[in-house]
């Protein structure tokens, strides 16, 4: 069974930065890819970004390129998510999500994950 636990959520003020971290307390996340993905509120589930294996195979959303980077962190086995100039309408729980089949080419397809954390919400104030 994987277990997905994502953390670093919180209120930040418009243009502010946080850091959020996926980890897994019973396996060994560095032999997973990983897909972030965020839901707001009366909204479908978006992917935003993901990172394969090795983390030489990155890929982000139109709607976060440039502000948001993701990265392995080997040592701590997570996978983080640094989110740079933070706008209102970020404010979503973010979760991160992997699948026994990776869906690498196909990765914002949020159907094709059947491994997903509880989420962290993230509040951009204005």
């Amino acid at each position: 069974q994987v277990q997905l636990v994502e953390s670093g959520g919180g209120l930040v003020q418009f243009g502010g930065s946080l850091r959020l971290s996926c980890s897994a307390p019973v396996l060994a996340l560095n032999y997973y890819s990983i897909t972030w993905s965020r839901q707001a509120p009366g909204k479908e589930h978006e992917a935003v970004s993901t990172i394969n294996i090795r983390g030489d195979t990155i890929r982000y959303s139109d709607a976060v390129k440039g502000r948001f980077t993701i990265a392995r962190d080997k040592a701590l086995e997570t996978v983080d998510l640094q989110m740079d100039s933070l706008k209102p309408e970020y404010t979503a729980i973010y979760y991160c999500a992997t699948a026994d089949r990776f869906p690498t080419t196909e990765w914002s397809r949020e159907d094709l994950y059947n491994y997903w954390g509880q989420g962290t919400q993230v509040t951009v104030s204005s």
